[in-house]
């Protein structure tokens, strides 16, 4: 009888642990030292949680607060135009946005999806596709097989993404990009603000010409 409870205590165990597999994903925590993810605010750590499959899509609304551009920067976004424009094309001041995430069931990843809009025209849409691979876990793919490797560190109420470096890819072939072909260091800042809130904070950094973007947004869950 012993044995027999003991087997139906342990199936009992899988159960809620594969049950609990289909609600959350553990590919973003993975990448965090494990007391630095417990220590962020549950909201961050729910964002970042989201079991994204099938046709579920996450969606966050708000709006850009500023977009800033070196003249530099301004001539990087121009030339990033071929490979699906990644980066705002124009300064701006308030302007609304929208956010959605989706799985990448192809390739085992996430899509992203931004609607920032202008003061003129169409709004601008931006595509990226996060994947779990590489030398650092994690790499975000704009087109044209362009991409950055990206580091994940958890620092108070925030999660902080910062490129390692770029590389360009075609087919199995890999090219990693020499520092001065790159635009510097890109950071992505994900700020808890409370209430189903939170800052997006995108800089650019060069280290000859200095910021080429910063860009804050405030969101909060759709």
């Amino acid at each position: 009888m012993r044995g027999t409870a003991k087997r139906l205590i342990q199936a009992q165990a899988r159960a809620v642990q594969d049950d609990e597999d289909t609600l959350y994903d553990y590919r973003f925590r993975r990448l965090v030292a494990p007391a630095a993810w417990e220590a962020l605010p549950q909201d961050v750590r729910r964002r970042f949680s989201k079991r994204l499959t099938g046709t579920t899509v996450a969606t966050y609304s708000g709006e850009i607060v500023w977009t800033r551009l070196s003249r530099s920067g301004w001539l990087l976004a121009q030339f990033c135009r071929p490979i699906g424009a990644p980066l705002p094309l124009a300064p701006s001041g308030p302007a609304p946005a929208t956010v959605a995430v989706s799985e990448d069931r192809a390739n085992g990843g996430q899509c992203w999806s931004r609607l920032y809009g202008r003061a003129s025209g169409h709004p601008q849409v931006i595509h990226s596709a996060k994947s779990f691979a590489g030398p650092t876990g994690l790499e975000e793919h704009i087109g044209g097989g362009f991409g950055m490797a990206l580091t994940v560190r958890a620092e108070a109420d925030a999660l902080i993404f910062t490129s390692d470096h770029y590389f360009w890819q075609l087919g199995r072939a890999r090219f990693r990009l020499p520092r001065w072909l790159t635009p510097g260091t890109t950071i992505v800042t994900h700020q808890h603000l409370g209430a189903g809130r939170f800052a997006f904070d995108l800089r650019v950094t060069h280290p000859r010409l200095g910021e080429l973007l910063n860009q804050h947004a405030l969101f909060r869950d759709g």
